[in-house]
């Protein structure tokens, strides 16, 4: 159920689909003042993080020393790691690699090198949305996919909060932790000459009955730009109204960029 999302964390060019999904929320702040320049739709209701939360279990693993550099530790993919499918997610996977395919087994082995304890101490320490590690209900999951439809949910506006930390250097984590997450999260620049770093997600919402809506995934794109002695934070949430067959996390991702230019005018 994850294929599509993982194939199109690959650097598929900019693309939107003629069916819009609909945004939840867009999120332009100055992590200086911790003004929002930009605050449109809901963006206080927490959900499922996705694939953002790579952004900190990044921090997490070059805190505690398991994470190197972009390039340290590869790990080779071994038969009995989570693989939904893209063929990219079965070779030897760095941090730069585990960030720009998206790759779910990779997250696993940090979190599990750091074990539960240390896993939650540095979500508390980040004060990281809900804070909630469980994962679902009697399933022994929560260093494998607590991030993922499952227990930790955090809203844009807390997106936000985190990354103008993370910019500013103020995360309860060493500086080397900080400026390593910022490499492996560099993206191509915009088009206006803007530095941008970022991380989509892409996740189901859970059902009363505890099954996924396959029909309604979100859609996240979070991370930063910087301009001359300019940075700004941006984040954007939305949601699909049907199945696609592009990540919702793409399509938010390209959807936003395209607006961005004029937002950060």
């Amino acid at each position: 159920m994850y294929l599509i999302a993982a194939l199109f964390a690959i650097g598929a060019s900019l693309f939107v689909s003629e069916t819009e999904a609909r945004t939840l929320c867009t999120l332009i702040v100055d992590p200086a003042s911790g003004k929002a320049l930009v605050r449109e739709g809901d963006c206080a209701t927490r959900v499922t993080p996705a694939s953002t939360f790579k952004i900190p279990i990044a921090l997490m693993g070059y805190d505690a020393g398991f994470l190197k550099d972009e390039h340290a530790p590869a790990i080779p993919f071994r038969e009995g790691y989570t693989y939904w499918g893209n063929p990219a997610w079965r070779d030897t996977i760095d941090p730069a690699a585990w960030i720009k395919y998206s790759v779910v087994w990779y997250s696993q082995q940090v979190t599990h090198a750091l074990g539960a304890a240390k896993f939650k101490a540095y979500v508390d320490k980040f004060s990281y949305g809900n804070r909630d590690v469980h994962g679902d209900k009697d399933k022994n999951n929560a260093l494998d996919r607590a991030w993922i439809s499952s227990s930790i949910r955090i809203s844009p506006d807390e997106q936000a909060q985190f990354l103008s930390k993370l910019v500013n250097r103020s995360l309860p984590v060493s500086v080397h932790a900080m400026e390593m997450t910022s490499r492996i999260t560099l993206m191509p620049p915009l088009a206006d000459g803007w530095e941008l770093h970022g991380k989509t997600g892409a996740a189901m919402p859970r059902t009363p009955d505890g099954g996924y809506d396959k029909a309604h995934f979100y859609g996240w794109f979070i991370g930063w730009v910087t301009k001359d002695a300019k940075t700004r934070v941006i984040v954007r949430l939305a949601q699909e109204e049907k199945e696609e067959k592009i990540s919702a996390g793409v399509r938010a991702r390209d959807a936003f960029l395209a607006e961005l230019p004029g937002l950060l005018d």
